[in-house]
């Protein structure tokens, strides 16, 4: 227990000392203050934006790992409801708990100008949490709408300011036009996605589709499923899923499944380049803390020579004096590492902020707690490199020294 008493000791000694030179550990701390808040901030303001981005990959390819599975008939068309009940038996057989299919097609629909074709897409309710779908107004779909007399649409914002974007509290319609009319409740309000997304658009059930689907060039509209699996299974269970339910359609079919989330795109994780990004700023940021207080600390020792001859002339070995100035770097760069993650976490929870880089993101990541940790290491580690050249200056203080200063 002799060193735990020591240690103790040090610390309570390198605190008295910080006390006594308040005025200059104060001015060499602001500046470790403020690049540990500036390396944490980075650190949690990286942290949004990497679930920005990758939010907006998976509403392009879904959640990892999603699994894509096309058929096509050698010879004429495929049957659709062949296709869906061999998916359905692999789902069943393998426990997959989201899946949804997706069909594209155009629906003729009413407007006050007349009719004209919609692009539409059938999918199942399971879609909206594989490709982490947002809306700006309304809700998504449910399994109950699958059986409502009355098909549910959700419309994007085109279409929607097309009816003169009435208050889905009032639950407004549209015909739908195919092989009979049919009114449609509007349930939900996708967001525009940019000035390009011009031309109105929907989603129905794929179960209700089928009715108003417009034939594409004399082609029925093409049936594809998307599994959502677990990543570290997602190459077993597509080859799995492949294999299965091409056994199941027999020879006249090709069935292709393939991955299409942004893991599997090939080249390492896309979100690499953000993550080297952020850890060479945060390098230069310690850099900078780290040679700032280097240079003050080095001052501060030169000013103490005299103290410390003092201190050899009365006893204090080597070690002591040099674990003494490494530890009083060591807690006022704690004491600084506190303050600048307290900074970054105001700084990274400010709503403005968050906005700024994180906008429209569903699962905002609290403020991460390795960024914290990162600021404390880094402000602990900046004071034991700042105090090391000082610490060995002091060692080499002799007691002559003390009358000459």
């Amino acid at each position: 227990m002799s060193w735990l008493t020591g240690f103790v000791g040090a610390v309570l000694e390198a605190w008295s000392e910080l006390r006594i030179h308040r005025t200059r550990v104060l001015l060499s701390l602001i500046g470790v203050a403020v690049a540990v808040a500036a390396l944490t901030s980075v650190v949690g303001v990286s942290s949004m934006a990497r679930q920005a981005m990758q939010e907006g990959y998976e509403r392009s390819g879904g959640r990892p790992a999603t699994v894509v599975v096309m058929a096509n008939q050698m010879q004429g068309q495929p049957n659709p409801d062949d296709f869906n009940a061999a998916m359905q038996t692999a789902i069943d057989r393998y426990e997959i708990s989201f899946a949804s299919r997706s069909v594209y097609s155009s629906v003729s629909t009413q407007f006050t100008e007349g009719t004209e074709p919609v692009q539409a897409q059938g999918v199942d309710p399971a879609y909206g949490q594989m490709f982490r779908m947002q809306l700006e107004h309304g809700r998504w779909f449910t399994e109950q709408d699958s059986a409502r007399l009355a098909p549910a649409v959700i419309v994007n914002a085109a279409f929607h300011a097309r009816l003169g974007s009435p208050d889905l509290a009032s639950h407004p319609t549209v015909t739908l036009r195919g092989e009979q009319a049919a009114t449609a409740v509007i349930i939900g309000v996708t967001p525009s996605q940019g000035q390009w997304d011009t031309a109105p658009s929907m989603f129905l059930l794929a179960d209700q589709l089928p009715p108003f689907a417009t034939d594409q060039g004399g082609f029925a509209p093409q049936t594809e499923w998307r599994l959502w699996v677990p990543p570290e299974i997602g190459e077993e269970m597509r080859v799995a899923v492949q294999r299965d339910v091409m056994a199941a359609l027999g020879d006249g079919y090709d069935v292709q499944a393939s991955r299409n989330d942004y893991l599997s795109w090939g080249g390492g994780d896309p979100l690499a380049p953000l993550t080297m990004a952020v850890g060479g700023i945060a390098v230069l940021i310690l850099a900078l803390g780290v040679l700032g207080l280097v240079n003050i600390t080095m001052v501060t020792v030169r000013y103490r020579i005299r103290e410390i001859g003092i201190r050899r002339s009365f006893g204090a070995t080597s070690g002591r004096v040099f674990f003494t100035v490494m530890m009083e770097s060591v807690v006022a760069t704690a004491v600084a590492g506190v303050a600048g993650v307290m900074l970054a976490i105001a700084v990274v929870s400010n709503p403005w902020l968050q906005q700024l880089v994180a906008q429209g993101v569903q699962d905002l990541p609290p403020f991460p707690m390795e960024a914290a940790v990162i600021g404390m290491v880094t402000a602990v580690g900046a004071g034991a490199l700042a105090g090391l050249l000082p610490a060995l200056v002091a060692v080499r203080v002799k007691v002559i020294d003390a009358i000459r200063y």
